[in-house]
Formats: structure tokens, C-alpha cells, sequence
């Protein structure tokens, strides 16, 4: 039995959660998310609560049984205190600013890079290093947060580029010089 797909899912007040054939919907006071389950498993739903169980003891059920649950406690999660994504730029002369739905980064190209952010995401910068990506949907938090790291990811000689706030960087020493 998966540990994590056991423990029930607690609905807070204000949220309303909707289950019809493979599609679960949730609303809640930051907005409304759906997905479609997958076939293996089965939700139940009480009042304050919901459990997933699994419909039979094949590998697929198995495997989708507690990533089920996580993905349905992260819609729950999103759409009553929402998600966010700090970033960090390193480097002379680097730096970020939102404008609108768009974010403007350079980042020692020959050109600005402008970035369009998806619908449903919020970006904020501070001090023009530090970014903060913020929204309902973990998942798109999380991919336009690797999308903007990948347009420069910190290099391990000198540090610069953007890496997560909280991430280590693991650096090498340079080149020595003959003597």
C-alpha cells in the first residue's frame, strides 16, 4: 500500500471539489484547476475529506496511486494559498524586469531576452536579481521557473547566471598559471 496515497486529502472551507467520470475539478477564493485522472485509480469523496484507492493491484494502479493523491493535494494546495518560485541572478550586469505579461531579462547576450509568461503565472521582481514566480498550478510554477534558469544556467568558475533561491553551485577551481 503507498504510504502517501493512503492519507486522505482535508478540503478546507471555501473550496469545492468536483468529481465526474475521469476529470477532477477544484475551486477555490485564487481560482479553479482540472485534471484528468488516471485509469487506475478511484476517488471517493465525504465531506470535508477525499481518499484515493486503487482500482486493482496492477503495476500502473500501483505506480499512479500516490502520485494521484500528491497531484489532487497540490490542486487543493494551489487554489487556497497558491504556489511560488524564487530565482536568483548572479552576475555583473545582469538583470531581470517585468513589464505586463512579459519579462525582460539580460543576461550578457548581444541581445535582451523577452520572455512571454504563460497564462495563470504571476512574476515579481525585487532589486532587479531576484525573481519570483508565483501561481495556482505547481507544475506550471515549476516549468516556466526551469524555462527562465535555462536561458542562462550559473556556470561553475565564477557563479554567474540564475539559479534557484537555495541552490548550491558546485565550483571548480580555475587554471593555475606556470611559473
Amino acid at each position: 500500500m503507498s504510504r502517501i496515497g493512503k492519507l486522505p486529502i482535508e478540503i478546507p472551507s471555501g473550496v469545492k471539489v468536483s468529481y465526474k467520470d475521469t476529470v477532477i475539478d477544484v475551486q477555490g477564493p485564487k481560482g479553479t484547476l482540472s485534471r484528468v485522472l488516471m485509469d487506475g485509480v478511484a476517488v471517493e469523496m465525504s465531506d470535508k475529506s477525499i481518499h484515493v484507492t486503487r482500482k486493482d493491484e496492477s503495476k500502473n494502479s500501483r505506480s499512479a496511486h500516490g502520485l494521484t493523491r500528491t497531484l489532487i493535494n497540490n490542486m487543493v494546495t494551489g487554489v487556497t494559498k497558491g504556489f511560488e518560485k524564487g530565482l536568483e541572478i548572479t552576475g555583473v550586469g545582469y538583470r531581470a524586469e517585468a513589464k505586463g505579461e512579459t519579462l525582460n531579462l539580460s543576461l550578457g547576450y548581444s541581445h535582451p531576452i523577452n520572455f512571454l509568461l504563460p497564462e495563470g503565472v504571476a512574476v515579481e521582481v525585487e532589486k532587479m536579481t531576484k525573481i519570483f514566480v508565483r501561481g495556482i498550478d505547481k507544475e506550471l510554477i515549476g516549468q516556466t521557473a526551469a524555462k527562465i534558469r535555462s536561458f542562462r544556467p550559473p556556470e561553475p568558475y565564477k557563479g554567474k547566471g540564475i539559479k534557484y533561491v537555495g541552490e548550491s553551485i558546485l565550483r571548480k577551481a580555475g587554471k593555475t598559471g606556470k611559473k
